[in-house]
């Protein structure tokens, strides 16, 4: 990756619009914008090289997947113990890797160590993960869940 590109209006114009839609072509981009599309290509292939654009994805909707129950997890590891090979943090991020119902995890500063978010069908999906997944793992020695009542904003774009 090279160094970020600086973003003038243009660019940003390009990203907002990316962020609204990442399946809209050059072309309709361009109208919205004031750019022809190669104009266009030529600055999206510049964002992308420079690391601006990660990747696209499909968003969906985790209802229509039998997913209802979201839930946040505070979770509070164990202190690194004399002689243990490995540092307890780092083995609990290897392992959040391979755990499908955590779609974030984040280390936090203050109290507890990291913030999961869960995504699971239902109350006794989350009960399983908990008990035969995060529970059981050697690192962790709290945990605190909150349950998403109702989803007040959701939005995957940043502000421009």
């Amino acid at each position: 990756m090279s160094s970020t590109p600086d973003l003038d209006k243009l660019d940003r114009a390009i990203l907002d619009e990316l962020q609204t839609n990442g399946r809209a072509t050059c072309e309709a981009i361009g109208e919205r914008i004031g750019l022809s599309a190669s104009a266009v290509l030529r600055r999206i292939k510049r964002l992308e090289d420079g690391g601006v654009i990660d990747r696209y994805v499909a968003l969906l909707r985790p209802e229509a997947l039998g997913l209802g129950l979201v839930a946040y997890v505070n979770v509070r590891l164990e202190k690194h113990a004399e002689g243990a090979k490995r540092n307890p943090m780092d083995v609990f991020r290897a392992s959040v890797q391979a755990w499908p119902e955590v779609i974030e995890c984040v280390a936090l500063t203050g109290e507890m160590d990291f913030l999961l978010r869960l995504v699971v069908a239902d109350m006794n999906a989350y009960s399983r993960f908990m008990m035969d997944t995060l529970l059981r793992h050697p690192s962790v020695q709290d945990c605190k869940t909150s349950f998403v009542m109702d989803r007040v904003k959701a939005t995957t774009a940043y502000p421009l």
